[in-house]
């Protein structure tokens, strides 16, 4: 995730940066060019259609489906935003729940007992980062810091690393409550934390295997296509070799629309408009290890 001034309006115009929808366009402005050179010298100077108002009438046409296409694009950048925004909420929420239980364990354990201080201070942050690991599909074995347990050193990286990282936790406490180190009130303020994780995992499991339909996906870039296809075969008589440049820039506008919302509609990848949630994991281990001190 790229962090910018948006008052910068020249460094936002000028500079291209590697995710810029002009770099991945080029090519068809250049086709859309060429496509559109191809029927104004075909209409005007070979077949001579200057005379046909037919023709000149399909801008009529092109005027009411533009409406019905901004509001499709319109529609679609929305539900990618609601996407993108509803998962950094509950990667915020991650983090408020993790600090949570940080310090009502720092609370609950004694100072003298450094073994189950510091299970804690590495299993919450754990969490956050098998769920990193887990959305990017990046299963790798679990790295912990000097002080080995043998329980969360047994996590199995083909099974749901969330799930097993929140078991642990949830026994951890389970065997605390019946050695009597905490009490059953204790355990009942803690056990909504211990359930959030899990509504937080979910949550993000939605958003990453539920992407916008395919039939929808697909209309919008057909729509897109065949109304910059057909803009030259109508405008060529208004503005004539100048749809040369007017044809490319449309379709610009309306491709990048669409390229916008493929881009933040997942916002679980490393594309530089997608969530930073190692930066997040990386925040929250730092936040646990600052409560649970050993």
């Amino acid at each position: 995730m790229i962090v910018y001034n948006p008052k910068d309006w020249l460094t936002s115009t000028l500079k291209l940066h590697k995710t810029d929808t002009f770099r991945k366009l080029f090519p068809y402005l250049i086709l859309a060019s060429l496509y559109s050179w191809g029927i104004a010298y075909l209409e005007l100077e070979y077949l001579k259609l200057a005379e046909k108002s037919w023709i000149k009438n399909i801008t009529i046409v092109h005027s009411l489906l533009g409406f019905v296409l901004s509001l499709l694009l319109v529609f679609r950048t929305n539900t990618a935003y609601d996407r993108w925004w509803e998962a950094r909420k509950q990667w915020g929420s991650l983090t408020n729940i993790s600090r949570s239980l940080s310090y009502k364990m720092n609370a609950f354990l004694e100072n003298d007992d450094k073994v189950n201080r510091s299970f804690y201070r590495k299993a919450i942050p754990l969490y956050a980062e098998t769920l990193y690991t887990f959305l990017r599909s990046d299963y790798t074995k679990f790295m912990l810091d000097e002080m080995s347990h043998p329980e969360l050193e047994n996590l199995d990286d083909q099974k749901h690393g969330p799930n097993q990282v929140a078991s642990l936790i949830f026994k951890k406490t389970n065997s605390l409550y019946k050695e009597g180190k905490i009490t059953g009130d204790q355990f009942r303020i803690i056990n909504n934390e211990l359930e959030s994780f899990t509504n937080v995992c979910g949550a993000c499991e939605r958003i990453k295997n539920t992407p916008i339909p395919l039939s929808y996906n697909a209309f919008i870039k057909k729509f897109i296509i065949l109304y910059t296809a057909t803009l030259p075969i109508g405008y060529v008589f208004s503005i004539g070799y100048f749809v040369i440049a007017a044809v490319p820039f449309i379709f610009y506008v309306l491709a990048s629309l669409e390229l916008i919302g493929e881009s933040i509609e997942e916002p679980f990848g490393t594309d530089s408009d997608d969530l930073p949630i190692d930066k997040i994991a990386q925040n929250i281990k730092k936040h646990c290890y600052e409560i649970l001190l050993p």
